[in-house]
């Protein structure tokens, strides 16, 4: 007689606890949540997740200046300590008012371009005028990337989303792959951050903005420091503009090498 309850009995904990909100005792009727299919989905060896990037995009690199913004990011994505692919782009047009520059595991970068791009197609099947500006895709990627963390299966990613609001002003800000978010005139990911950033910073007129000129002159630079001491970087690079006409993609542009200081380098 026991044996036979033991067979209709349900697992002890089946439903429960569940954060903020009352448990499920066993023998409930409220059915279990279905997990994602990520965490579901096995292997020959189990579910598997990510636990490293695998082919990197390293720096990049975005300014807000006086009429838009700048992103720009080499073209080299590599594999570990190869310089595997030497012509991929990793600065995106995402619409007339929003350039997407990515940096992390390529492949993370690919998967989350493809979802902005349905959001596009499906922001056009509406028809109705209206059309995603960046502070809204800025905020879309928190969520998305902080619901990827959450499952322990991040998009291990660092991005920079600029563009030109609704109102004509220049947003740009900074998404890594916990979901934290900042706002400045001046973001980067990578080494840019180290190298980059004093740069811009120091050059920063105290009451006003940096002008389309100013900008690009600060972009040149950085990517030149950058290819001098970011190992990861190559002398190729592109350059994402965001303005009141809309966006382009400049290049690839091509740092101006001069190894002639080396020959003073000694103790190496």
């Amino acid at each position: 007689m026991l044996n036979n309850y033991n067979s209709m009995a349900q697992p002890l904990w089946q439903n429960g606890p569940t954060p903020g909100a009352f448990y499920n005792f066993t023998g409930g009727q409220q059915q279990t949540q279905k997990l994602p299919k990520e965490l579901t989905t096995a292997g020959p060896f189990g579910t598997k997740r990510s636990t490293s990037s695998i082919t990197t995009g390293s720096s990049v690199l975005g300014i807000r200046y006086d009429g838009g913004v700048m992103i720009a990011a080499d073209t080299l994505v590599s594999y570990g300590s190869l310089a595997r692919y030497q012509n991929i782009d990793r600065v995106f047009p995402i619409n007339k008012s929003i350039i997407l520059g990515g940096g992390g595991d390529f492949a993370d970068i690919q998967s989350i371009k493809r979802t902005i791009d349905q959001k596009m197609i499906e922001d056009q099947c509406y028809a109705d005028g209206i059309s995603m500006k960046p502070k809204a895709l800025s905020s879309w990627l928190t969520r998305v990337l902080y619901n990827r963390r959450s499952r322990m299966n991040p998009l291990y990613i660092d991005v920079v989303v600029g563009g030109i609001e609704q109102d004509g002003t220049p947003f740009l800000a900074n998404v890594d792959l916990r979901g934290r978010a900042h706002e400045d005139y001046v973001v980067a990911t990578g080494f840019a951050r180290h190298l980059a950033l004093p740069l811009v910073r120091e050059r920063k007129p105290k009451d006003r903005d940096f002008t389309a000129e100013e900008a690009s002159e600060l972009i040149r630079k950085c990517m030149e420091v950058l290819y001098y001491r970011d190992t990861r970087n190559m002398a190729q690079y592109t350059v994402g503009v965001c303005n009141a006409t809309g966006t382009t993609i400049d290049g690839p542009c091509k740092v101006s090498e001069n190894w002639s200081f080396a020959a003073t380098i000694k103790g190496y």
